[in-house]
């Protein structure tokens, strides 16, 4: 019989899971590697419609991602209203057009090439919905005085490949886009100081004709070292 874990004044709760045979565990992990192998970075986005409740379904996936400290240092804005999209488009693309002429070096535009990616940025607009995501540098106590957050770019960076994989789950598409800087959305959107903009990820459906390079990932002898 486990031994009950006490910590004073910190309740813990028993941790229990199906134990499954090794062949169902392959099976598993075989069939969730391929479906997600299918996931794509999506630039043509259709308006069609996406309920509310699978965008807060898929945002409340990202917020079981393990953090700093259980902190959990994240804030999601989820943009649907046009006129916002609309300010953020065009000042996402005032700074994307100033990197692509005179702040990325040659080596990093022949870089972007194959992906055929420019200043232009119309999926801000046409998405059904901008979930933009914060790190939360620090938190404010009852008596306005800071708190640290810890292992805030870690943390933040887990729970986008939460939701990245959440969106993907839902039969939805995204994208990952970083203008930069991206000062202007905490502007926009009238955010708090200590938030700091981290990712914009258009979501919803692909467009009817929707196109993305034909590119492979790297092998896994590539990737992985076993020791």
């Amino acid at each position: 019989m486990p031994i009950k874990k006490i910590i004073e004044n910190y309740p813990y709760i028993a941790y229990s899971k199906p134990i499954l045979e090794d062949k169902a565990i392959l099976e598993r992990a075989k069939y969730f590697y391929e479906f997600m192998d299918t996931r794509r970075s999506v630039r043509e986005f259709s308006n069609f419609p996406v309920a509310r409740e699978v965008i807060e379904n898929i945002i409340k996936t990202a917020s079981t991602a393990p953090s700093g400290a259980h902190k959990q240092p994240w804030t999601f804005c989820v943009v649907e209203n046009p006129e916002i999209k609309k300010q953020i488009r065009i000042a996402a693309e005032e700074e994307e057009l100033q990197s692509y002429e005179s702040r990325m070096s040659s080596e990093w535009l022949d870089d972007l090439k194959p992906l055929g990616t420019d200043w232009h940025k119309p999926f801000l607009e046409t998405a059904p919905y901008i979930i933009i995501v914060f790190r939360r540098i620090y938190e404010f106590d009852d008596e306005e005085k800071k708190k640290n957050n810890y292992y805030v770019q870690e943390s933040v960076g887990l729970a986008c490949g939460f939701l990245l994989a959440a969106i993907h789950d839902a039969g939805l598409v995204s994208l990952t886009h970083t203008p930069s800087p991206m000062n202007f959305i905490t502007k926009i959107l009238n955010r708090p100081e200590n938030e700091k903009p981290f990712l914009l990820i258009p979501v919803g459906y692909p467009a009817e004709e929707c196109w993305v390079p034909d590119i492979k990932r790297k092998e896994l002898e590539d990737i992985c070292v076993f020791y």
